[in-house]
């Protein structure tokens, strides 16, 4: 299904190109875009976009997010597992998380995985790493649960943590055993849900002659994928029992024994209980005999008979799985190596220009529709004027784009030889289209160039970037205001009722003193109230009184989420928990930005200090607080709300709240094992020893940090020490 994505000038500058504020900008677009994908996808069976489509701007998004940790949004697509499960089916819980998988695209993102999981193991060059490979099937995940060998539940994977229970349809699923002898007491069995090409091509066949029997317009399925979702998510398991599904087992949820001690034997398992198991599974020790068998996998793909999109590597030995830990998301033992998408050809038909939420100029390619890879593409990436004018593209150009890599969808070339006479070169705008302020390219501070990126110098007074601001702001991960979203929000501001995040938390008090009225009337183009087309009379206050109920439950708010919600430059999910963390509350936060000002000042020093804060991030919280509008707006916001004191991590901890520094070569564990485990005690990590330090843990190799802390009478350990401390 064809979708206009929301491009940006910034979405053709290669991820290491990047900026701090170009990257902030990049990672919204992509926020907006792939958690919408992710609904339509898990949550409708209706995707808006193709697999390599999605997968390609997923690597961007972690790409930028691994370059830039501190500018991680709370609302970031890498966090996001599936959909939350549809209200049509009973929830149910998973014991254990159904995760997504991480991705890679080339055989370098597969020895990093590789490289990655031995060094976090601590494994020498002579040590194995035995890894299976497995095809990755493109259809819906399935939990079926057994206890004492009969099956009681099965659920979608919904959004990881709760799906939807179709135990019904499940059980007319032949490929499913209905009990299984000689399992644990408590057995997850999950896999994947598809249906091979022929059945598909057949169903869709069906379906369009019992629409014309009936008179009807008959509905079809656009791919297998979709046919299997929405076969298994049917209310009528009559329905699902008449469509052809099939089921491949290749992992488990809750056990209440082992299932096996690699990922090999549970595999041997499974087939012995009577599930299916992909035949193509094998078992590799060494990196180029993987990589071989991917590209036999490949080379097979058109005749396998389903459709698949890759090849899933795991760790094969459980107990490395188990130590190697979960991400947010996805498993950090397991990876999918994605098969490439394609290239077309097609006509460049306008260059539109939209203006972001930190007021950039986003040059959008507006294309004739073209097919690439099983999705139609109508919107491509274009850079900025310098690219533009680099590769020399006009309106009207034949040119040929490209949905695979880094930059997805992008302009790769114009195909100048079908140029027609008369085509003028693209002349980029010095105004901005929303408000006809000035724009202009921007001076970097940090290297005294001019920046690629045009940005409209009109601040507040650009509706484009305060309706972004105030998006942001109720965004997921911020405020998350039920009720009032994205487009609530460009409808108010439009009917000039909320203009600054204070005025949110005022829409209640002006609404019942008649100043405003939310349902029935809108403004004119003079600014004169007239009445809505199509509004009722008199008004409905349901949904209204809803939304007051809504917004007066966030009175009250987590430290990390308010900072997030600000919208500073540079600050994200990641290091807005990170600024509540360190400063517990936030009047303490903007005293130390403010203080912060000054970089000889103590306070700036101490803000560098917090680990993985360096001077971009810290000049976007100063630069925030110093500016006086957002200063008074921040005061009018605060006598509406309150946000909360930030609780350490682990209050029970006795590191809890203390500062540790690692500094040498730490030989038990890596140094991120460390920090991790550290942070999950409560006590944060810092980069260097001040006399707010509390511990200084040194391995072999330690220096300058060890000399300081002992001269500052810090306490030091080795890291045997630490291990024990912890309990390891």
């Amino acid at each position: 299904m064809a979708q206009r994505n929301k491009t940006s000038d910034l979405a053709a500058i290669p991820v290491k190109a990047l900026t701090g504020e170009q990257a902030v900008a990049e990672l919204a677009r992509l926020a907006e875009i792939l958690n919408a994908a992710s609904k339509a996808y898990y949550g409708d069976d209706r995707p808006v976009m193709s697999d390599a489509e999605y997968d390609a701007l997923m690597r961007r998004n972690q790409l930028i997010e691994r370059a830039h940790p501190k500018l991680k949004r709370a609302d970031s697509p890498s966090d996001q597992v599936g959909a939350p499960p549809s209200p049509k089916f009973e929830k149910v819980s998973h014991a254990r998380a159904m995760l997504s998988l991480g991705n890679a695209f080339e055989d370098d993102d597969v020895a990093d995985f590789i490289a990655s999981a031995r060094r976090f193991l601590s494994l020498d060059d002579e040590d194995t790493l035995a890894m299976t490979a497995e095809p990755k099937i493109d259809g819906a995940s399935l939990s079926v649960r057994y206890e004492a060998g009969v099956m009681t539940v099965a659920a979608t994977r919904g959004d990881g943590a709760v799906g939807e229970n179709v135990t019904a349809n499940a059980l007319t699923i032949a490929d499913i055993p209905k009990s299984i002898r000689n399992a644990p007491a408590v057995l997850e069995v999950r896999g994947e849900v598809f249906m091979s090409h022929t059945d598909f091509e057949a169903l869709n066949e069906r379906l369009l002659s019992e629409a014309d029997e009936a008179g009807r317009k008959g509905e079809t399925f656009a791919n297998p994928r979709n046919a299997a979702a929405g076969s298994l998510r049917q209310l009528d398991p009559a329905i699902t029992a008449a469509r052809p599904l099939r089921f491949f087992a290749y992992a488990w949820g809750e056990v209440s024994a082992p299932v096996a001690d690699t990922q090999t034997d549970a595999i041997a398992q499974f087939r012995k209980w009577g599930f299916p198991v992909n035949p193509l599974t094998e078992r590799f020790t060494a990196l180029e005999p993987l990589l071989a068998h991917y590209r036999k996998i490949e080379e097979m793909r058109s005749g396998l008979g389903y459709d698949i999109d890759g090849v899933v590597y795991k760790l094969d030995r459980l107990d490395y799985q188990e130590r190697y830990g979960v991400r947010s998301n996805s498993p950090r033992w397991a990876i999918a190596h994605k098969f490439p998408a394609e290239k077309a050809t097609t006509v460049l038909e306008a260059i539109d220009i939209q203006v972001g939420r930190t007021g950039a100029l986003t040059p959008v390619a507006r294309l004739s529709p073209v097919t690439v890879g099983g999705v139609v593409v109508s919107n491509a990436t274009l850079h900025n004027a310098d690219e533009i004018e680099r590769k020399d593209i006009r309106v009207g150009d034949t040119v040929v784009i490209q949905r695979a890599g880094d930059v997805i969808p992008q302009i790769l070339e114009v195909v100048k030889a079908k140029r027609k006479k008369g085509a003028r070169k693209f002349r980029f705008p010095d105004v901005c289209p929303e408000c006809g302020s000035r724009a202009e390219n921007e001076i970097n501070p940090q290297t005294g160039k001019e920046d690629a990126v045009r940005r409209c110098t009109g601040g507040l007074v650009c509706p484009a970037q305060a309706v972004e601001r105030l998006k942001h702001f109720v965004s997921r991960g911020a405020f998350d205001i039920d009720g009032l979203g994205a487009k609530q929000i460009e409808s108010f501001f439009e009917q000039a009722i909320i203009r600054e995040p204070a005025d949110i938390f005022t829409l209640e008090a002006r609404q019942r003193s008649g100043e405003i009225d939310l349902y029935t009337y809108k403004l004119n183009k003079d600014g004169e109230r007239v009445l809505k087309d199509g509004a009722p009379q008199p008004t409905n206050t349901k949904s209204i009184d809803n939304l007051f109920a809504a917004i007066n439950d966030r009175r009250k708010i987590s430290l990390a989420r308010f900072i997030n919600a600000l919208g500073a430059r540079h600050i994200g999910e990641t290091n807005a928990r990170l600024f509540a963390t360190a400063y517990g509350d936030f009047a303490s936060f903007r005293s130390a930005a403010l203080a912060a000002a000054d970089p000889e000042s103590a306070a700036y020093q101490e803000m560098l200090n917090l680990d993985g804060v360096g001077a971009l991030v810290a000049q976007g919280v100063i630069t925030f607080f110093g500016e006086p509008h957002n200063a008074a707006a921040v005061d009018r916001l605060l006598h509406e709300v309150t946000p909360e004191t930030a609780a350490p991590v682990a209050a029970d901890s006795a590191l809890s709240g203390k500062t540790i520094v690692f500094t040498g070569k730490l030989e038990k564990m890596s140094r991120d094992e460390a920090k991790a485990r550290a942070q999950a005690l409560g006590a944060k990590v810092a980069g260097s020893v001040s006399a707010k330090t509390h511990i200084l843990v040194a391995g072999p190799g330690a220096g300058s940090k060890l000399k300081k802390a002992e001269d500052l009478g810090v306490e030091t350990m080795s890291e045997d020490d630490w291990l024990a401390l912890i309990g390891d």
